[in-house]
């Protein structure tokens, strides 16, 4: 079983934030006809998707960002997932707008979903899928991740939501060192 965390804050408050793209990304491979209904366990809402390596976990955790971590390690507990096999998809205002970044393991660098995963989980060793929101330009931060995307950088981000989802299905059939090298440009 691959275990796949969209991060993101629940609420119709949040949708369509740039915080959010961890959610987005989730809810394209939710549309698959081989996903299941939601459902609520781990704190998070939870889809199953039949793969042919087996089955994969879509956890969106609706803890708030910031405490993400509970979430991620209820259901990597309960199923016995090897940290190998959990991958993390969320915002990063480091990397240019639509950009992707690929990691097999690193630091939360600043992002507090990935701070509180880290301290859940005791270490920094799963990977991890970043998408570039941009940064903030002169705006707070916290404005900047629970704000909305400017009507310029939508044909940008809608390319890029839909690019996450391929390679997340790329990361479940060939895992992080294909996905680093096809989509680390």
């Amino acid at each position: 079983m691959k275990v796949i965390v969209g991060l993101g804050n629940p609420g119709s408050r949040y949708a369509g934030t740039r915080h959010n793209v961890g959610y987005v990304v989730l809810d394209l491979l939710a549309e698959s006809p081989r996903a299941g209904r939601p459902q609520a366990r781990f704190q998070a809402q939870v889809i199953e998707l039949s793969e042919e390596g087996g089955k994969v976990l879509l956890v969106k955790p609706e803890t708030f960002m910031n405490l993400s971590g509970r979430s991620v390690r209820q259901a990597v507990d309960f199923y016995q997932v090897p940290l190998g096999d959990l991958l993390v998809v969320c915002d990063d205002v480091n990397l240019p707008l639509g950009k992707l970044r690929f990691r097999a393991q690193g630091s939360h660098g600043g992002h507090n979903g990935l701070r509180d995963i880290q301290a859940h989980l005791g270490t920094m060793e799963y990977a991890r899928l970043r998408v570039g929101v941009g940064s903030p330009d002169g705006s707070e931060l916290v404005d900047h991740v629970l704000g909305r995307f400017r009507p310029g950088e939508r044909a940008v981000m809608d390319e890029a939501i839909q690019t996450a989802a391929q390679a997340v299905m790329v990361w479940i059939a060939k895992g992080t060192e294909v996905c680093m090298n096809q989509y680390n440009g």
